[in-house]
């Protein structure tokens, strides 16, 4: 049934990456909180890591909106999904407003999330090096896309008072809002490494002093009572709210018996968290669990078991090249992994995942799951990908199409096995990824939500076990 959807609600952009959206956008969402307001936090684009921040600074959790892995259609869903009860969503682009997937015009770009979500955007500029000229910056994002409805602008690394003077008197002239003014400030600073933001599960007390930081800052520097104001001008969203109940072969198990939450029978599936693995969008629990899941979280650098009854295990990504030492030291997880995967237990690993089941990281033993070894190297892939499978596992019939994203800095040799989990047909053609047994691994990262139908028939492989 399609309602009218109406939060008040902003997003979060920038002319390019690196010009403060990750600051002003979490620190929006902390300031808010503060208040008392119950923000939504979400991040357009395939991005882990930031929602990890805006979860912490909300305390709901950071969804993803992404047009190109979900499609344009449920952007808006998904949106109302998260949002729904809430007070206000903040929304943090990607990259630079205009900037989508590579020769696909403004599919998956800021611009296109806006404009789906009839919301306003709040311009963030590194004005460090420049005074006037940031008029002609802001009236070119402003006038490129008259859909696009560009409501003010937030000054980011204002050096002095006689700079922000001069930047003010530009933008009045143009005609722009300034709606905040934020001063440099190394202080708040977050640190980074080969893939972007340190995520919060490896450094929460510094993380929760960041944001902190991040809040006082914005609260200093931004006027919060027009930021709502004018969050309160987007339009009405037509549409009915994503909901992971939603898949009708879903429906269709249920009436027929299968597995239901708390019916004493929904299969245990075990998904890896911890500092090694941070990467899993809200979404695919959601989708487990109304599958009929009974869905539990173990640490492979702490926990030297899987969890009891567990009939499925879940390995998405993260960052186990920096934790290699410890995760092989683990040897009775590494252990109890492979025998799960030898006796075909359903396992479905992307990416840090895939490593992990290897037989080596950068020469430290890992599962051994795959006759595959890993390692470091200079080059990073990145980038989105429309991929078909070619074998059938437990994740996917073989011919099911998904679009999916690549973001790492590791190889592994071989790339795919004699049964590889998908075929890339964009942006080039090649096989990737390992199905054998039970398991299907690759550097593939999807977003479920797309595809109900992977997480209904991997918990059938995970209750046929039980």
């Amino acid at each position: 049934m399609v309602t009218s959807f109406n939060v008040p609600r902003l997003v979060i952009a920038a002319p390019s990456s690196g010009s403060g959206k990750t600051t002003v956008a979490t620190g929006l969402m902390a300031a808010f909180s503060e208040r008392g307001l119950a923000v939504s936090p979400h991040k357009a684009g395939p991005d882990y890591i930031d929602p990890g921040y805006h979860a912490l600074a909300t305390g709901r959790p950071g969804r993803n909106l992404d047009a190109f892995m979900c499609g344009p259609d449920l952007v808006a869903p998904l949106f109302a999904h998260g949002a729904a009860g809430c007070d206000l969503a903040v929304v943090e682009g990607v990259m630079g407003l205009y900037d989508g997937a590579a020769g696909r015009g403004e599919l998956a770009s800021t611009a296109q999330v806006a404009k789906l979500l009839r919301a306003p955007v709040v311009l963030v500029v590194d004005a460090s090096s420049q005074s006037r000229s940031v008029a002609a910056l802001v009236h070119g994002f402003a006038s490129f896309d008259p859909q696009v409805r560009l409501g003010g602008v937030i000054l980011n690394k204002v050096g002095s008072d006689r700079h922000e003077v001069m930047l003010r008197e530009a933008l009045e002239e143009a005609g722009m809002p300034v709606l905040g003014v934020l001063r440099r400030a190394p202080q708040v600073a977050t640190p980074s490494r080969h893939l972007g933001l340190v995520p919060v599960a490896e450094r929460h007390t510094d993380a929760l002093a960041s944001v902190s930081a991040l809040a006082a800052q914005v609260r200093a520097g931004c006027d919060l009572d027009a930021l709502m104001a004018l969050a309160r001008t987007a339009a009405p969203l037509d549409c009915e709210a994503w909901s992971p109940h939603a898949d009708p072969s879903a429906s269709k198990a249920r009436e027929s018996g299968g597995a239901a939450p708390g019916d004493g029978a929904a299969p245990v599936i075990a998904v890896a968290g911890g500092a090694a693995f941070t990467f899993s969008y809200a979404e695919h629990t959601e989708l487990l669990t109304a599958a009929g899941a009974e869905v539990v979280t173990f640490d492979p650098l702490r926990d030297e078991a899987l969890p009891p009854g567990t009939a499925g295990l879940v390995i998405g990504g993260g960052f186990p090249e920096m934790y290699a030492p410890e995760l092989s030291a683990n040897e009775p997880l590494r252990a109890a992994v492979a025998a799960f995967a030898a006796a075909g237990g359903p396992v479905a690993a992307e990416c840090a995942g895939l490593l992990y089941l290897g037989r080596s990281l950068d020469g430290k033993p890992m599962c051994g799951v795959l006759d595959a070894d890993a390692r470091m190297s200079e080059r990073l892939t990145l980038g989105y990908r429309e991929a078909v499978a070619v074998s059938d596992s437990a994740l996917a019939r073989a011919g099911t199409r998904l679009r999916g994203h690549e973001f790492h800095r590791t190889v592994i040799e071989p790339g795919a096995g004699a049964a590889p989990a998908w075929g890339f047909t964009h942006p080039e053609r090649r096989v990737e990824g390992f199905v054998q047994q039970g398991v299907h691994a690759s550097y593939l990262h999807t977003h479920w939500a797309a595809e109900p139908s992977v997480a209904r028939r991997f918990t059938e492989a995970a209750a046929a076990r039980r």
